[in-house]
């Protein structure tokens, strides 16, 4: 299981004429993710845009739950 240990910066990518970015090999080493690893794509408009890999997103809700409860309750102080 991949942790979550906050935000890395892995480099850059450019889409290409017909949409398809490549994942920086760093990336894809530190997360195992192999060809034909199905990702899936989760976006908040005009901000952010996550490959998440199909296994790991269980826990990347979990984590973003924290993450929101977190945010709530340094907000309320």
């Amino acid at each position: 299981m991949i942790k979550f240990h906050g935000p890395k910066v892995y480099g850059t990518v450019t889409v290409g004429e017909r949409g398809q970015v490549v994942i920086p090999a760093q990336l894809r080493v530190s997360f195992g993710v192999k060809a034909g690893d199905k990702l899936i794509v989760f976006a908040k408009p005009g901000e952010i845009i996550s490959l998440i890999p199909t296994g790991q997103f269980n826990e990347f809700l979990n984590y973003m739950a924290g993450m929101q409860a977190k945010i709530k309750k340094t907000n309320n102080k």
